[in-house]
């Protein structure tokens, strides 16, 4: 299954989970947001989504100011 991560193409096997995408490229840190085809996937739900083909999956450090 093809899917793009941060503006990369990766080859992946299909029923990966995003927890698990995340923890094959040592991504998931704390502080890390994640958003899905521009929809953010909470990290409670990481464990159960379920990426599918021609997903677009952007992860960024969520920045706390004022």
């Amino acid at each position: 299954m093809r899917i793009q991560f941060n503006d990369e193409y990766l080859e992946c096997t299909a029923g990966l989970t995003l927890a698990a995408l995340l923890a094959q490229l040592d991504r998931g840190k704390a502080g890390a947001a994640a958003a899905v085809n521009q929809t953010i996937i909470p990290r409670e739900q990481w464990s159960d989504y379920l990426l599918r083909e021609g997903d677009t999956i952007l992860l960024f450090q969520a920045i706390a100011g004022g």
